[in-house]
């Protein structure tokens, strides 16, 4: 191969790697990233979560279609959509993961706005096993219901942080409870943590969420 034709063959390639590089460059599509990796999503409840209007949100979809990072369901007028694979999650959680160890301002930003995070005593995916397997624990997902049936941690019950104050009847007091939502950044679990002490009961924060734990190779139940 010759000079020529080997920079023509970088560039190519090199190009090719650079559409997820640009589909990435943006704050609010790893926010929708983050959010397809609960479950599939209509283009109006995106918006409503990401607080962008829908065109907006439409356009930034589109964007990590055309990189081939996001899929598309038509049914109806609506259209719903997922990440391509578990790769795409798997792409966002380096990004994460590498700025909480380069960028000392997300930690700032963390600390700002979640002042008390450690003491609600944060529970590896590991530890959340062996308690599983004592027997020792009840999960509890404070997702939204439909996140909760597209994937949830094996005998995890579904209580969500909107209906929690409601639903503390449900929730047994006479074991400890280890509650979980999207992953690191969510509030949901942080939330709920902090009702159920006021109500007495013994409970502490998965450090990650359900994509984190289905990324790790660990099972998870559907329905």
């Amino acid at each position: 191969m010759d000079n020529i034709l080997h920079r023509t063959f970088k560039d190519r390639l090199y190009d090719q790697f650079g559409r997820i590089g640009r589909a990435l460059a943006s704050p609010r599509r790893l926010e929708i990233l983050d959010l397809l990796a609960q479950c599939e999503r209509g283009v109006e409840e995106m918006a409503i979560e990401t607080g962008m209007s829908v065109a907006n949100t439409s356009q930034h979809l589109q964007v990590l279609r055309a990189a081939q990072l996001v899929e598309v369901r038509r049914q109806g007028l609506y259209m719903y959509y997922r990440l391509a694979d578990e790769s795409v999650f798997r792409v966002w959680q380096a990004i994460r993961d590498l700025g909480e160890k380069r960028l000392a301002e997300i930690d700032r930003i963390v600390r700002t706005f979640i002042h008390e995070r450690e003491e609600l005593e944060p529970v590896t995916a590991e530890e959340l096993l062996a308690d599983l397997l004592d027997g020792t624990v009840i999960v509890l997902d404070v997702r939204p219901e439909e996140e909760y049936r597209a994937g949830h941690i094996p005998g995890a019950l579904s209580v969500p942080i909107k209906e929690l104050e409601t639903r503390l009847g449900d929730i047994p007091k006479d074991k400890d409870i280890v509650a979980y939502c999207r992953g690191p950044y969510c509030m949901f679990s942080d939330e709920a943590v902090s009702v159920l002490r006021a109500h007495g009961y013994k409970v502490r924060r998965l450090s990650q969420g359900l994509p984190d734990w289905r990324a790790a190779g660990l099972s998870i139940e559907k329905n």
